[in-house]
């Protein structure tokens, strides 16, 4: 029971910190473009500018590993991702800056929630964490749009980001017991890893931001939103089906599939238009962005390579900065086309993880 109380304070916290504080931002869009005249190349702006705060969190976590163990920095973390959320709605020249800063904050949640149950529980509750937490979050992230204006899904969004703060305050923030001496231990594996997980950042961003309001382009009625809560419904169980998977199959063959199924999953909605298309589309996304995650950072510290998950995070979080960027300027012929170069980037990401299929068993 306490291996379930700690997973269900770190399920709290990403779901907070990630599934809404992050990823509401994904069906509001919509929405915003609608009601609010946010164009398409200012909510390309403020993605980024979210994953450049999720990156200066990262790499915070690097630079001062003290934040990493701090019940502290977790729970101002928290409050302060509720405070920018409910501030949305009141300026419009906040917009850049409160996303900057709630994904600092969220960043940090996700270093500490995940090292903190990381090396305490079994792959099971730790796959439960994962996907309860983002998944769940992801899930409740789609129903904010109930309210039928941007704004009051900001306020949902703030109060739900509240509410999974209250179980997660008491979560023990993770002791450093990882030797210094084993830094250079599986370098060329890491390495590999690091590159594929900073590719997926970038393919995975692309989707995770505009995948909704692509689906809308094509298919009628409330589908869009419909497919961003079969996303979180698919993430919720996923990363505990991979974390089974993996007691037959090694994790690094196992991240390559779920990088080509990711990538399968992104390009269908370009390819066949029509609800059934849209909602396969999500599944496989749902399915699959957590359990790469998942399969990535517990590879990265089987390799027992020092701050593993701020590193790996620091990576993923440069690929989300890279990827609304890159597709930025494709933006005005709608988002199919940003749809194909996430796809395509995911694929290039599953090429860059062949060199870790093989590594020696104790790794794998």
């Amino acid at each position: 029971m306490r291996a379930w109380g700690l997973a269900g304070r770190g399920a709290a916290a990403l779901a907070g910190g990630m599934g809404i504080g992050r990823f509401a931002y994904t069906p509001i869009l919509p929405m915003m473009h609608a009601q609010a005249g946010l164009t398409p190349r200012l909510g390309a702006a403020l993605a980024t500018a979210n994953y450049t705060g999720y990156l200066a969190g990262a790499v915070a976590a690097v630079v001062v590993p003290r934040l990493v163990h701090s019940r502290w920095t977790l729970r101002l973390s928290l409050i302060v991702l509720a405070v920018t959320l409910a501030l949305m709605p009141v300026d419009h020249s906040l917009w850049l800056v409160l996303r900057l800063i709630a994904g600092i904050a969220s960043a940090l949640v996700f270093v500490i929630a995940v090292n903190a149950v990381l090396h305490r529980l079994p792959s099971h509750h730790v796959g439960w964490t994962f996907g309860g937490g983002v998944g769940a979050g992801i899930a409740l992230s789609g129903a904010v749009l109930a309210g039928g204006n941007w704004r009051t899904a900001w306020w949902i969004s703030a109060v739900l980001t509240l509410a999974c703060t209250i179980p997660a305050w008491h979560l023990t923030a993770a002791t450093s017991t990882l030797s210094v001496s084993t830094a250079h231990r599986r370098s060329w594996h890491f390495n590999a890893l690091l590159t594929s997980y900073t590719l997926e950042g970038i393919g995975y961003i692309i989707a995770g931001t505009f995948l909704v309001a692509a689906i809308n382009e094509t298919a009628s009625g409330p589908v869009g939103n419909s497919a961003w809560i079969v996303v979180g419904l698919a993430a919720v169980p996923s990363t505990v089906v991979w974390a089974a998977l993996s007691r037959r199959w090694s994790r690094p063959t196992l991240l390559l599939s779920a990088l080509i199924l990711q990538a399968i999953g992104i390009a269908l909605p370009t390819i066949v238009h029509g609800v059934a298309a849209a909602l396969i589309s999500a599944a496989l996304f749902g399915a699959t962005f957590l359990g790469v995650a998942n399969l990535a950072i517990a590879l990265g510290t089987q390799l027992q390579v020092p701050h593993a998950v701020a590193v790996l995070t620091v990576g993923y979080s440069l690929g989300q900065i890279i990827g609304p960027l890159a597709v930025g300027p494709l933006l005005h012929n709608g988002y199919h086309e940003a749809l194909l170069v996430s796809a395509a980037v995911v694929a290039l990401a599953a090429t860059a993880a062949l060199p870790v299929r093989h590594p020696t068993r104790r790794f794998a």
